[in-house]
């Protein structure tokens, strides 16, 4: 059985878009907080968008971890490895005080999005590099202006 790729402009691609695009709301709401809510409740809200950048790096590995596993995998072993790397890495900066657990989450999202702009390619999926730019962009943005409110 021959599937058709998905692409943004295909219907199914626009309900995946739309599920990306409101990903970010965590991120954003969140970074607002930071800035907002009274002291007692900053350490919540710093854990809260601390877990959600994590969670989110998490599964860009497991992205990796789902293109490996198929039969015909370009660079295998090198999607298998990455894909372990950001929730490694995440569970490093959830441990961290936000101050500098949230900058690495930030530097973490931009080496996701570096790998997956080498591999997501020849894994045929070009057509999502747009919106894995933008989804990047806010989401780092984010994670720097909530570092930025501790």
């Amino acid at each position: 059985m021959v599937h058709s790729p998905i692409t943004p402009d295909s219907n199914a691609g626009q309900f995946i878009e739309r599920l990306g695009y409101a990903g970010l709301i965590p991120f954003v709401v969140l970074a607002f907080f930071m800035w907002i809510v009274t002291p007692e409740a900053h350490p919540f809200v710093a854990i809260a968008l601390s877990a959600y950048g994590a969670t989110i790096a998490s599964f860009l590995g497991g992205i990796h971890w789902g293109i490996g596993l198929r039969h015909n995998a370009p660079q295998r072993k090198l999607h298998m490895v990455w894909g372990v790397v950001p929730s490694l890495v995440s569970w490093i900066a959830v441990m961290m005080p936000a101050y500098a657990g949230l900058p690495l989450l930030a530097v973490l999202l931009v080496a996701c999005y570096l790998v997956d702009r080498k591999t997501w390619p020849e894994a045929g999926l070009r057509d999502w590099m747009t919106m894995r730019f933008r989804l990047t962009v806010v989401s780092t943005l984010a994670c720097l202006l909530g570092a930025a409110a501790t």
